[in-house]
């Protein structure tokens, strides 16, 4: 059987569609566990000062978990089992303050501890008071603090680690979740080489085999029968790489987020500013070189105090004498703009060097509407203090070449985005 899930990880990760490429290797998931952890904490402390309200709708949690449930595929519907459903009382975490702010507790435990044998303490804790409709789910929200300590949920990743495992975990059971947990733990183990300490990675193996990507090793000892299983597996990486490579042909035309970015560092420099480029897309491909080129590789010494926030954020542009941040922009392609927002708030909030620098969300034009949307939530009300600015990607690209030769500020892009 080692051998068997060994050859499944090979195939797993050479394949271009499944979940170790799209979402473990995805640039954006890295950049949202700050973000996502940072909205965790709001809700502690909503919760903590009488805040929080009785409602999901326009509540922080609603705001976190919506950001959890838009990172790829593995994590789709994961705002069901935090939804409050009136009829059968459940989660048991909106009316009931006991039970609202023992759910706090718990995030805080996770939140402020850096052992397992911490943050299983604290899930059995939350178990023993047997919170009606709050169970495993819950630890979608913990993989974002620790995710080489807790493993990602959901009914796809249970019934993958069923068949892979031969166990028998059942859903909506943290006892189970435990359990499942400490078996993850031994598999990831055992192919340590070839996985990851980040549990994600064989949360996600679990999820393609549960979701019916993969079929489970088989368990009979018939060489006809593991024959059959090997060339499923080769078809399913080969079917993947073929449709990968017409997705490459069709969108050759298209604007990608790293085009965005090359525009935004392009303009920074024709205006005089030197651009810092987020850290984890300086080695991007970008025309016949890297998209850093040219650019900061070092945070100034008077942006120290806020490079935790600066440093992610897609690109920023600072004045050469003072250092300080002129712009920020943030490019929400096709991902949560929750994120962005975000680092946003850090940046603006959190350093002094920002100072009165202009905040822009660029985004494709359909998404003007989800930008102001997001923007009005109330984990966001101190957004409108800071006047963050959507910019269309269609003005963007119409006036680049203009501002760039004519332009000596960043005037002329207050004049084509929006106040929102």
């Amino acid at each position: 059987m080692h051998a068997a899930v060994s050859l499944l990880i090979d195939h797993w990760k050479a394949d271009p569609h499944g979940t170790f490429n799209t979402w473990f290797l995805w640039e954006e998931r890295l950049k949202n566990f700050r973000s996502i952890r940072r909205g965790i904490g709001q809700v502690v402390r909503d919760i903590e000062s009488g805040t929080f309200g009785n409602v999901y709708r326009g509540s922080s949690l609603e705001t976190v978990v919506g950001s959890v449930a838009e990172q790829r595929q593995i994590f789709r519907g994961a705002d069901h089992a935090f939804l409050w459903k009136p009829k059968l009382r459940i989660p048991d975490i909106y009316e009931n303050l006991a039970n609202q702010r023992a759910f706090a507790r718990l995030l805080n435990a996770c939140d402020c501890c850096d052992t397992a044998s911490e943050v299983v303490e604290a899930i059995r804790k939350i178990d023993a008071l047997a919170i009606k409709g709050l169970g495993p789910a819950v630890a979608n929200l913990l993989y974002f603090i620790h995710p080489t300590l807790v493993c990602p949920f959901n009914t796809a990743i249970v019934k993958g680690f069923n068949a892979v495992t031969g166990s028998n975990v059942k859903l909506g059971r943290w006892d189970h979740y435990l359990s499942m947990r400490e078996g993850m733990i031994r598999v990831n183990d055992a192919h340590r080489q070839k996985l990851s300490n980040d549990l994600g990675a064989v949360a996600g193996l679990m999820f393609d085999v549960g979701s019916g990507r993969y079929a489970a090793p088989p368990r009979l000892q018939d060489p006809g029968v593991f024959a059959q299983w090997e060339a499923d597996l080769l078809r399913v990486r080969e079917e993947s790489a073929a449709a990968q490579r017409q997705w490459a042909i069709n969108r050759n035309s298209d604007v990608t987020h790293t085009d965005i970015q090359g525009s935004l560092r392009d303009l920074g420099k024709s205006l005089g500013f030197d651009v810092w480029i987020a850290a984890n897309d300086r080695g991007r491909v970008f025309g016949t070189g890297l998209l850093g080129d040219g650019c900061l590789q070092q945070l100034p010494p008077g942006v120290e105090q806020g490079s935790d926030s600066i440093r992610l954020i897609d690109v920023v542009w600072m004045e050469r004498e003072s250092s300080r941040v002129a712009a920020a922009f943030e490019v929400e392609h096709s991902t949560s703009i929750y994120s962005g927002i975000v680092r946003m708030l850090d940046l603006a909030l959190g350093t002094q060097v920002a100072g009165q620098s202009t905040l822009f969300l660029v985004a494709p034009d359909n998404r003007r509407d989800e930008v102001a949307q997001q923007l009005k939530r109330p984990a966001f009300s101190r957004v409108s203090e800071l006047g963050i600015r959507y910019l269309p990607y269609s003005q963007l690209k119409a006036h680049q070449e203009a501002i760039g030769r004519f332009g000596s500020s960043i005037k002329p892009l207050l004049e084509i985005s929006q106040l929102l």
